[in-house]
């Protein structure tokens, strides 16, 4: 199966929405619980643009089937400017593929060429497959918040794992 790894534009947004909110609905990799809008994820794309953080998709044979990107760490403080968040996102009938493989040493290459010092990928702490996915590019367990979020009539805890680029 070959899968580009290209850089997003507005036109793949229609479909990066289809996979987040199928996320949304049916994960608990995102703590939210309402399906997000096309208005939303184009002003969410354009913030990304204007802040000089690329967002990268995953295209099979004409169709998007995953995304990522990175963004600021906790905000904007400015003593946080040299840490980074990651997103990796993958359609549910490509999970397992090696679509996420693909998908995070783009990030990896981004934050070293932004002269980022540390990325950090807050994960669910029961999606194992994500975090043995950071775990290979050398990401390593930092925190577990214990039960931080409620959906899906659970509470959920948190990893946070960290790569030093």
């Amino acid at each position: 199966m070959k899968i580009n790894i290209r850089i997003a534009s507005e036109t793949d947004l229609p479909a990066m929405l289809e996979i987040y909110n199928d996320i949304i609905l049916h994960t608990a990799a995102v703590y939210d619980y309402e399906p997000h809008t096309l208005e939303m994820r184009t002003e969410w794309f354009r913030a990304k643009q204007k802040q000089g953080f690329p967002v990268f998709v995953a295209e099979h044979d004409g169709a998007i089937v995953g995304f990522s990107t990175i963004g600021p760490f906790r905000r904007e403080w400015t003593a946080y400017k040299f840490s980074v968040e990651n997103s990796v996102y993958v359609r549910n009938d490509y999970r397992g593929k090696g679509v996420g493989r693909l998908l995070l040493p783009p990030l990896i290459e981004t934050a070293k060429k932004l002269k980022m010092h540390t990325i950090i990928a807050g994960i669910e702490a029961a999606n194992e497959a994500s975090i043995k996915l950071h775990k290979s590019f050398g990401f390593e367990e930092v925190a577990h918040f214990k039960e931080v979020g409620w959906k899906f009539e659970r509470w959920l805890d948190l990893k946070f794992l960290q790569l030093i680029v």
